[in-house]
């Protein structure tokens, strides 16, 4: 029995082509994951995100610091979608944002493991601008 692959536009398979399974794998969670967490600003049911928040940036931005939220939670769907849209672009903005939500929780003075792991997110991100001119539709 032959297994079903799907055929890239340049007619190989995507099983047999890892830079184009490691593209799509890191675009959809750099895609999904700023747009969840950015809606979740809004809500607050994954977590209050407001603890997460230097207290600098309150005295930086004289906005109470849920509406700091609402502003980040807009930018991470922004970042989402430019993902989706513009890889390579949206990938860079993910990682600049990264190091932003780093350099704020270093600040903060706790939360260093989520530092920690927000600096492999921002690897990641640069792995997935990396790979992206590989796979743009120009390219295609």
């Amino acid at each position: 029995m032959k297994s079903s692959s799907v055929l890239s536009s340049s007619g190989s398979t995507l099983a047999a082509d890892p830079g184009r399974q490691a593209f799509l794998l890191l675009r959809t969670v750099f895609t999904v994951a700023p747009i969840v967490f950015g809606l979740d600003k809004f809500t607050n049911l994954l977590a209050d995100w407001t603890v997460y928040l230097a207290p600098v940036a309150t005295s930086v931005v004289p906005l109470p610091a849920q509406t700091i939220m609402y502003i980040v939670g807009a930018v991470e769907i922004i970042a989402g979608i430019a993902v989706a849209v513009r890889p390579r672009f949206g990938s860079m903005l993910v990682a600049v944002w990264l190091l932003g939500i780093i350099i704020n929780l270093l600040l903060l003075g706790s939360f260093f493991d989520i530092a920690l792991r927000d600096f492999g997110l921002l690897v990641g991100a640069l792995a997935l601008n990396r790979l992206s001119p590989l796979n743009s539709r120009r390219q295609r």
